[in-house]
């Protein structure tokens, strides 16, 4: 493949699904997503294999790479951020971290309120402006009617919101994830203070360290 735009791979395993996308210039040339539950870790490398071969390119003709950084599922983040951190420097690319939020609210309407289910009866959420962005939360779904601060929601938690909370009206996504994610990566990927992909975790539980131990050292 020839093209003098920049080739840009992303992809996202931060909820219930596999998703990558190949973006050249503003043009898509191979997107997938997979709805699993589990098995990303598996499934993730021949999904970015099936789309590069679609688009008609190579790991080596990537110009960067985007990843979704979540909030989402812990394992499903580690899963992607830590392909994305190995892609790059194998490649010798930069990588570039995108919020699972900011994908869902990439090229809709401002002002917007992203709302993602995060189970357990709580949401993720993030409201968009035309200028800036608030810090994204982790709220009950119940807390909803009275911290949408925007008539527009969109997020896979929108919906449900809307249905409740009166005056609200669910946008769908302007485009799937892992093409949103590779939109986004390709406006950043030359910032020079561009910092490696790392996790976004919201629910404390899901960034704390394991309960069990270390090794036990055993004297000769």
């Amino acid at each position: 493949m020839s093209t003098s735009e920049p080739l840009i791979l992303a992809f996202d395993t931060s909820a219930a699904h596999c998703a990558a996308a190949l973006l050249s210039g503003d043009r898509v040339l191979a997107a997938a997503q997979e709805d699993m539950g589990k098995g990303q870790a598996e499934r993730l490398m021949p999904l970015i294999a099936e789309v590069l071969a679609t688009g008609g390119a190579d790991l080596a003709q990537l110009d960067a790479i985007g990843v979704g950084i979540g909030p989402g599922n812990f394992t499903g983040i580690r899963i992607s951020v830590s392909a994305a951190r190995g892609l790059a420097l194998a490649l010798g690319i930069p990588a570039v971290g995108v919020s699972t939020l900011e994908a869902r609210a990439h090229s809709l309407p401002r002002p917007v309120t992203v709302i993602e289910d995060a189970r357990r009866g709580e949401v993720y959420v993030q409201t968009f402006d035309g200028v800036q962005a608030e810090a994204p939360v982790l709220l009950h779904a119940g807390e909803m009617g009275h911290v949408v601060p925007t008539a527009a929601v969109t997020g896979t938690g929108a919906a449900a919101t809307a249905a409740i909370v009166a005056k609200l009206t669910a946008l769908p996504a302007a485009m799937p994830l892992a093409e949103a994610i590779a939109c986004i990566a390709a406006t950043r990927f030359r910032d020079p203070a561009l910092p490696r992909p790392a996790p976004l975790y919201l629910r404390a539980a899901d960034a704390a360290p394991a309960r069990d131990g270390g090794p036990v050292m055993l004297a000769r």
